[in-house]
């Protein structure tokens, strides 16, 4: 890339700062704005990005405001009035959306992309570890921090290249894969598509740029249209007979599972995975019929020691099925989810984990259209614990909208139900009769996480 400046705005996020290490590590002078300071804004600091907290055009450092030099890179989350962005933009800066910019870095690449509107995080952490498994090699733009590889940035050799490909905004239209997953297309970010069927529209438009001779691996029951004849499609599912599924599936020690794997080659037997429950299965699934999909493009088969080794040493992604507590006592996990399908499905994973034991969600809803569009679906879900707690809505990008605020799922819930302030939750959970207990939500409810698990460790002690 001709310049030698990057800017970020919305350096913080996810996927932002998985591009701006990868810049830093190509040598390349990084700065950026985010909203807020976090984790991984102070460890892109430590690895020399100059990073600032106020949209104010006189904190960009001076080598930045050249337009021969300098490129600048923004999250759709970023508004168009944003002084810095505006500032950019009537000067003539070279200025990319983050996925106009993952686009460029694919050229060249087999790329592996997994979409859905949940489920992707831990399928392509699990298809760029399957990639480093089976060939010593391959790179990673992952939407989540991956304990395997210690974040969301992978850089290794060969052409397979794992990417979270991103509806939001319909970023994923700047991808053409050459093997896609599709996980679910459920009604999500309404805001931007207005529809579900929009939703679905853009699903279909992303399986419409498989490469030729590509695949798509689409899970069973997922309805969209399908109209890209120069690629295979395959299905695949937890444990329905389709093209990949799971068979002769044992609950082991711990919430984890020994599983054979159906493909089209015959059945992986004795496969074991490093994180619990269920629904990580089904991702296993999905995770390797794209490595199948791969090894096949590539005249090969799959090493099956190899492949059992790599998923037995999976370690999981920060914030999906995080367990910070795993007793016959007590249980305490955090996860990212925020839709009520993730929300469903990952209590009855935990519900089928730990049978018959009492189960308490935490959940932070985020966004107010997000709750304004799915109230009844997140009460419902939620109504499948034993109890149930919640915060107000995080905002994020997004103003209040009248009317609609937590009581509006509280009040639908079936089981007992409170809302209290996020600073008090810690010592809420902890006053509370609690067995497994999970805290759920996209916003800054992580931030309460260890202070939720000590006070639960000091409790379980007191109580020995």
């Amino acid at each position: 890339m001709e310049f030698q400046n990057i800017y970020f705005l919305g350096i913080g996020g996810i996927g932002m700062s998985a591009l701006a290490r990868y810049f830093l590590h190509e040598g390349k002078s990084v700065a950026g704005y985010d909203r807020t300071e976090s984790s991984l804004t102070d460890a892109l600091a430590a690895e020399g990005a100059a990073i600032h907290y106020e949209d104010d055009v006189r904190l960009i450092p001076a080598a930045f405001l050249d337009p021969e030099r300098t490129m600048v890179v923004y999250t759709p989350a970023v508004p168009h009035d944003h002084s810095e962005y505006r500032y950019f933009v009537d000067r003539g800066f070279r200025v990319e959306k983050r996925s106009q910019m993952l686009g460029h870095l694919a050229a060249g690449k087999y790329v592996m992309a997994v979409a859905g509107t949940h489920g992707k995080t831990t399928t392509s952490t699990l298809v760029a570890w399957l990639n480093r498994g089976l060939t010593g090699g391959g790179s990673a733009f992952l939407g989540g921090l991956s304990k395997n590889f210690g974040g969301n940035l992978v850089l290794g050799d060969g052409k397979r290249l794992a990417v979270e490909a991103d509806e939001f905004d319909r970023s994923f239209l700047r991808l053409y894969p050459d093997v896609a997953v599709v996980t679910s297309a459920d009604a999500d970010h309404l805001d931007i598509y207005g529809t579900h069927e929009a939703v679905k529209e853009a699903f279909s438009q992303f399986v419409g740029q498989i490469r030729e001779g590509g695949s798509l691996i689409i899970k069973q029951g997922v309805d969209i249209r399908i109209d890209n004849p120069r690629i295979t499609v395959y299905r695949y599912a937890y444990d329905t007979p389709c093209d990949f599924y799971a068979c002769d599936i044992r609950l082991t020690e711990g919430g984890r599972y020994r599983f054979g794997i159906v493909t089209p080659d015959g059945t992986i037997a004795d496969c074991t995975l490093g994180v619990p429950g269920w629904v990580n299965i089904e991702n296993a699934v999905a995770a390797v019929a794209s490595v199948w999909c791969a090894a096949r493009a590539e005249g090969t088969a799959l090493d099956r020691d190899r492949l059992r080794e790599a998923l037995a040493s999976f370690s999981g992604v920060k914030r999906r099925f995080d367990f910070y507590l795993n007793t016959p006592q007590q249980v305490y996990m955090d996860d990212y989810a925020h839709h009520p399908r993730e929300l469903a499905a990952t209590l009855a994973s935990v519900k089928g984990m730990f049978p018959g034991r009492r189960v308490t969600a935490l959940f932070q809803p985020h966004l107010y259209t997000r709750t304004r569009d799915l109230y009844r679906e997140f009460a419902e879900a939620l109504s499948q614990a034993d109890e149930a707690v919640l915060l107000p809505i995080y905002p994020a990008r997004e103003e209040p909208i009248p009317g609609i605020e937590s009581e509006i799922i509280a009040e639908r819930i079936t089981v007992p139900c409170r809302i209290v302030p996020r600073e008090a939750l810690a010592e809420t959970v902890a006053a509370m009769d609690t067995d497994v207990v999970i805290s759920f939500g996209a916003g800054n409810i992580d931030a309460c996480c260890e202070a939720i698990a000590e006070k639960l460790r000091r409790k379980q002690e007191s109580n020995r």
